[in-house]
C-alpha cells in the first residue's frame, strides 16, 4: 500500500484521482481548503462519495498554512504527494491576482518544502496547457518555449515548474509536472465551458461563444487524465547525468514535465453541437470577441507520456459529453 498526500481532494480532478487510488488499494490523505471560488456544496458532495472508505482521511487545510502542512507531512510520512490544489481560472486571475500568488506560489512553495523535509519519494503536481500562451506551433510540445504567458494563472503554473526544477536539482527531490489540457467530465467545475453551456441550454439561456466559435480545445476526459496521473505517480523520475540542459522537459536532476491531453483538438462549434445532441435541444448563441488571457487553440503532443508510461486517451468527445450529461441530469435533477 502506498500512502499519498492528495491536495485539492475536493476538487474535480482531485476527487476522481482519490477514487482511483482508493479503488486500487492505496491510502489517501486528502486536503482542501474548500474555498468559495465555485459552489462549495459541490465540493462537499464530492467528498461525500469518499467518506467512509477505510483508507481515506480528509483534512480541511489551506496550502498557505505552512505550519499545518509541515506538521501533517512530518506526522504521516507520505510516500508520494500529488499536488492538484491551486487557485484555478484564467479570467479570475485578471481580477484577483493576489489569490494566485497566495495559493499557487506560496502554497506550492510550502508543498515543496514539506516534501523535501519529510523525504517524499515523488511529487507529482498540476501544471497547465496555459503555459504555452499564444505559441503558434501545433501540437504543443514540452520542448517549446513557454516564457510568454498571457495570464497570471499561466505565469504561476510556469513558476511552479521552475520551483520544482530547483528542488529536484538542489535536493534530489523527484518531481513530475503535468500540463493538463481542458479536462471535463462528471463532477466537473461549474466555471468550465461544458458546465456553463449545459446549464444555460437547460434553462433556455443564451451561451457566450467567444472568438465567434473559431477556437479549438484539446478536451480531455477526466478518467483519461486520472489514468495518466496514476501511471506517472508510479514512475519516479531518475537523474540523467547526460542531460545537456537544453530540453525544458527533462533535467540532470530527477525531474520531468509532460503534456497530458487528448491529442485530438475539437472545434468549439462541434463541441457545442455535441452538447446539443446529448441534451436534445439547440443552444442560443451570443457570438463574442476573444477574451483577454484566452488563446485560440490548444493541442497536446503526448508522445513523451505515451513512451514513458504507456498513456493513451480512450474517450471520444461524444462519449465523454454523454457521460457528463448523465451525471448532470441526475445531480441537478434535470
Amino acid at each position: 500500500m502506498t500512502k499519498y498526500l492528495l491536495t485539492g481532494a475536493a476538487g474535480f480532478i482531485g476527487f476522481h484521482t482519490a477514487k482511483r487510488l482508493l479503488d486500487r488499494g492505496d491510502q489517501v490523505i486528502g486536503i482542501d481548503n474548500l474555498n468559495d471560488y465555485y459552489d462549495v456544496q459541490l465540493k462537499r458532495d464530492r467528498l461525500k462519495q469518499l467518506d467512509g472508505q477505510k483508507n481515506f482521511i480528509f483534512h480541511q487545510i489551506d496550502l498557505e498554512d505552512r505550519t499545518r502542512i509541515m506538521e501533517l507531512s512530518t506526522r504521516e510520512k507520505f510516500d508520494v504527494v500529488i499536488n492538484l490544489a491551486a487557485q484555478a481560472g484564467v479570467r479570475y486571475s485578471i481580477e484577483n491576482p493576489q489569490a494566485y500568488v497566495d495559493s499557487n506560489l506560496v502554497g506550492f512553495a510550502n508543498v515543496l518544502e514539506a516534501c523535501r523535509q519529510s523525504l517524499v519519494k515523488h511529487l507529482v503536481y498540476a501544471s497547465s496547457s496555459s503555459v504555452y500562451g499564444t505559441n503558434p506551433t501545433m501540437p504543443f510540445s514540452v520542448d517549446d518555449n513557454v516564457d510568454h504567458p498571457v495570464s497570471l494563472y499561466a505565469a504561476t503554473k510556469k513558476a511552479n515548474e521552475l520551483m520544482a526544477h530547483a528542488y529536484s536539482h538542489l535536493y534530489d527531490l523527484p518531481t513530475t509536472g503535468l500540463r493538463f489540457f481542458t479536462v471535463y467530465g462528471p463532477w466537473g467545475r461549474p466555471d468550465m465551458a461544458l458546465f456553463l453551456f449545459a446549464k444555460a441550454i437547460f434553462e433556455d439561456q443564451p451561451i457566450d461563444v467567444f472568438n465567434e466559435g473559431k477556437m479549438q480545445r484539446d478536451f480531455t476526459y477526466v478518467d483519461d487524465i486520472v489514468e495518466g496521473i496514476t501511471r506517472v505517480a508510479d514512475r519516479i523520475p531518475q537523474k540523467n547525468a547526460q542531460d545537456l540542459g537544453t530540453n525544458p522537459g527533462t533535467s540532470r536532476g530527477p525531474y520531468r514535465i509532460y503534456n497530458i491531453g487528448n491529442n485530438q483538438p475539437v472545434e468549439l462549434m462541434h463541441f457545442i453541437e455535441t452538447i446539443e445532441q446529448a441534451i436534445g435541444k439547440k443552444a442560443k448563441k451570443n457570438l463574442l470577441p476573444m477574451q483577454p488571457g484566452d488563446v485560440k487553440a490548444t493541442f497536446a503532443d503526448i508522445d513523451d507520456l505515451a513512451r514513458d508510461v504507456g498513456f493513451r486517451p480512450r474517450t471520444s468527445i461524444e462519449d465523454g459529453v454523454a457521460r457528463f450529461m448523465e451525471w448532470f441530469r441526475e445531480y441537478y435533477r434535470k
